[in-house]
């Protein structure tokens, strides 16, 4: 499974780039608005850090608009995946920009019907929202184990699972052991994934023992 961090913050995702554990970067429209910073800035300074695929979202709603956005926002860098709404305009957009060589991540997807119409357009990725569907008393994993079981029947569809909304280490092993292809996860989820306090007291106790040696392995 591949792990993209799903911020706009340029120092989260230079920490999180540091531990060689990031494969790419999600933003969207309210989390380069938390930044206070112009968007295509923020997307170079991402871009930078990160090799792996960027997405960057389109603002527009009509098919022409977006075409045109997208067509801006992929000259940012090779690795920017444009963003686009699941909605015909989103989809009829998203075969236009993949036919040119753009990856587009297909994003809102709450249905499998919608995952269908997505991989028959053409994208990169599809971003089924796990916790948004939690919060509304659906079950998010579900639907990411009815897109994974659909898109295995068909191997011309390359589209991949990219599981969003994730709200807790748990989302993440859960749609790992569907199958889904990448987690976009808060950075601070991404951090909750190295601990486990069975860990930090078993480093503690041989910490411990160690000192009781006197030793120390560079002497």
């Amino acid at each position: 499974m591949k792990f993209f961090v799903d911020t706009a913050e340029i120092k989260e995702i230079e920490a999180l780039a540091a531990t060689g554990l990031l494969d790419g970067v999600t933003t969207n429209p309210s989390l380069v608005a938390k930044s206070g910073r112009k968007f295509i800035d923020v997307l170079k300074d991402i871009c930078a850090v990160v090799k792996g695929p960027v997405s960057a979202e389109v603002t527009a709603t009509d098919q022409k608009t977006m075409l045109a956005e997208g067509r801006k926002l992929a000259k940012v860098a090779d690795n920017i995946a444009v963003k686009v709404p699941l909605t015909p305009d989103g989809l009829k957009t998203c075969k236009a920009l993949s036919s040119e060589g753009t990856m587009v991540n297909v994003t809102l997807c709450f249905s499998p019907a919608q995952a269908i119409l997505t991989a028959k357009a053409g994208a990169t990725f599809v971003s089924p929202f796990v916790g948004r569907l939690d919060d509304i008393g659906s079950s998010g994993m579900e639907l990411i184990r009815d897109i994974v079981t659909i898109y295995r029947q068909y191997p011309h569809f390359k589209t991949e699972v990219l599981v969003a909304s994730v709200r807790g280490p748990m989302h993440v092993v859960e749609a790992a052991k569907m199958g889904a292809d990448i987690a976009t996860v808060p950075p601070n989820v991404l951090w909750q994934m190295f601990k486990n306090p069975l860990t930090e007291a078993g480093l503690a106790a041989f910490l411990a023992d160690w000192k009781k040696t006197g030793q120390s392995i560079l002497d």
